[in-house]
């Protein structure tokens, strides 16, 4: 039986550290690529041709309904062996397709959402006043769309983080291959395995506070915009 060593704590640990940056890069990429193929699903859900719309609500059902693990598993190890269209990734670019694809079938129905909250006399006050579609959206309804969905986007971006060690197994070297690895070197996995747990609560927590403060700032200019206008008018 073997105990908890302080010693083993502090010999992992930097160990361990050097697999952050993998983890912490594979989390900001998948999640650019989230947000980034969540616009295209509304877009594309959004077209006028409704055949169109069900086979694409469908896709999207069916990637969300799916576990992210098993996404990894079939690009990596199934999707080069599909004919004439199979390509070989490493396992980084698996794992980030992967999650940014999953991902973005939740994001945007965030988007949707945010857009949506906005009155639908703002929309028509923008058409009474001629805006063009820039200012409609950059002026009008992106200030009143954006604060209700930096919540939900930001608890995606935490949920994320910890759905990337998933990619461990298919070999991204972040924190939890690294600590697995040296457990099963030195037969001491409670150390290694702690400090992954703690670096994941020192990054998320914070994470959720920044955002929590970012929202509530982006509520604070939105109401001083709004009381302008109302005293404008």
């Amino acid at each position: 039986m073997t105990y908890w060593s302080w010693e083993t704590f502090l010999d992992a640990f930097p160990l361990i550290l050097e697999g952050l940056k993998i983890t912490l890069g594979l989390t900001v990429v998948s999640y650019l690529l989230a947000l980034i193929i969540g616009f295209v699903w509304l877009i594309l859900e959004s077209t006028p041709f409704k055949p169109f719309n069900f086979v694409v609500y469908w896709i999207r059902e069916f990637i969300r309904s799916t576990p992210p693990i098993v996404q990894i598993f079939f690009l990596y190890f199934a999707f080069p062996m599909v004919p004439y269209i199979g390509v070989s990734f490493t396992p980084f670019v698996a794992a980030m397709l992967a999650l940014g694809v999953h991902f973005s079938t939740y994001i945007s129905e965030v988007y949707r959402s945010g857009i949506g909250s906005v009155d639908k006399g703002q929309w028509e006050a923008s058409k009474a006043l001629n805006f063009s579609m820039r200012d409609k959206w950059t002026k009008i309804v992106l200030p009143q769309a954006l604060p209700p969905t930096i919540p939900m986007l930001g608890n995606y971006l935490i949920i994320l983080f910890k759905e990337v060690p998933l990619a461990a197994t298919i070999g991204v070297v972040g924190i939890l291959s690294i600590a697995r690895s040296y457990g099963s070197q030195t037969w001491s996995y409670i150390e290694p395995l702690t400090i992954v747990a703690i670096l994941f609560l020192l990054l998320s927590y914070p994470s959720s506070l920044l955002i929590r403060r970012l929202e509530n700032k982006m509520n604070h200019q939105f109401d001083k915009k709004q009381k302008k206008v109302e005293a404008v008018e």
